[in-house]
């Protein structure tokens, strides 16, 4: 079943759970009856005797972490952190936007691994980088104003000059 989605497995509580069922079995307890006690299956129990009884109480310890160890150790992260505050134009890009596309391609170049565009998105927000979008700044703001001030009333629609009544007109005398 394993734990719900977002809640990280507490590897110390699951070892001092081993070394629980190591004690009570020392006790003379059964396997089921440490297992009932310690709300584990009787297969977990049984496991966990055979690896006592082969490697002894070392083959209990903590495993370490869950999952693939990632391809970026913590000081590369770092580098990588210089190397997006330099900004996208240090790598010849034209526009001073970060992109998954060219960040994943700075942790290409620097450290020669590829991530799909997802979980460079998961790295940005490791680093706490958040989504940002540029400002959409005119470039010229003179010629907009002539423009606004010459052509917009210009096209811009008006209303209807009021002049002989609708056919719907009526006078109530």
């Amino acid at each position: 079943m394993g734990n719900p989605k977002g809640v990280r497995r507490d590897f110390e509580a699951l070892e001092q759970r081993r070394l629980q069922a190591v004690r009570l079995l020392k006790k003379g307890l059964s396997q089921s009856e440490v297992a009932r006690q310690l709300g584990v299956g009787h297969a977990s129990v049984n496991r966990w005797a055979q690896v006592l009884a082969q490697q002894g109480l070392g083959g209990l310890k903590q495993a370490g972490r869950a999952g693939r160890k990632p391809l970026l150790t913590a000081e590369d992260l770092k580098r990588l952190e210089q190397g997006l505050l330099k900004g996208p134009e240090a790598l010849g890009y034209e526009t001073p936007l970060w992109t998954l596309g060219r960040v994943g391609k700075l942790i290409k170049q620097e450290f020669g691994v590829q991530y799909h565009r997802g979980h460079v998105w998961r790295i940005l927000r490791q680093l706490h980088w958040s989504c940002q979008r540029p400002i959409g700044r005119a470039r010229n703001e003179k010629a907009i104003q002539a423009w606004k001030q010459r052509e917009w009333p210009r096209i811009k629609k008006k209303p209807e000059k009021k002049g002989a009544p609708s056919s719907l007109w009526m006078r109530v005398e």
